[in-house]
């Protein structure tokens, strides 16, 4: 059993991940606008591969490397993307991450469920700082980093290789004492739930 909080806004749960997800992922991030845009993402998006990321939630968790969350459509509980901090605990920093469905663009929801994970990491987690990276390529990740109160910090010009190319980062971050001067809007300031997960082979 994980003990991993939930958190619920006005139109999502953000929960923990289970094995019976994992078609549910492969099918949503097996699309390549997802996967040319994220700096790990398989693709193609094959069998197994599903459940291999799913198992290591747990441990990660625990352990107090990352916290991953399913993010859900809070009416249907419909699975629409992923939404991931890593955490290191020596400088208490956080590098938030996420991908979104493409049927599910355009709806606000990557805002929605990054504002929670940001309040998450402060109120929480109790981090000093939370950063997040995006492809130059992809501005549209940079709106929701600055959505959320993030601060451009710069350009990390070929600092990754993907698929062949090399591709420019930009660099966003907010610290704590900035996230508390923050406006967070009603609408999307979490309540902490807990999600039960069947133990594995149950």
């Amino acid at each position: 059993m994980t003990d991993q909080p939930s958190l619920k806004t006005e139109r999502l749960i953000l929960r923990p991940f289970s094995l019976e997800d994992a078609e549910r992922v492969r099918k949503l991030a097996g699309a390549r606008e997802i996967a040319e845009n994220t700096a790990t993402m398989p693709h193609p998006y094959e069998e197994g591969m599903a459940e291999e990321w799913i198992s290591t939630h747990e441990d990660l968790y625990t352990q107090g490397q990352n916290v991953h969350f399913a993010v859900c459509l809070n009416k249907t509980g419909e699975l629409i993307g992923a939404i991931d901090i890593v955490i290191n605990k020596d400088h208490d920093r956080g590098e938030l991450g996420y991908w979104i469905g493409i049927p599910y663009w355009n709806h606000g929801y990557c805002t929605e469920a990054a504002w929670a994970v940001i309040e998450y990491g402060f109120e929480v987690l109790h981090l000093n700082r939370i950063g997040a990276i995006h492809f130059t390529r992809n501005p549209a990740s940079g709106r929701v980093m600055e959505k959320i109160g993030m601060h451009f910090e710069g350009v990390r010009r070929q600092e990754m290789k993907r698929w062949d190319e090399y591709v420019d980062i930009a660099s966003y971050g907010i610290l704590r004492k900035e996230y508390s001067l923050l406006n967070v809007k009603e609408w999307v300031k979490p309540t902490l739930i807990h999600w039960e997960i069947q133990p594995k082979g149950m």
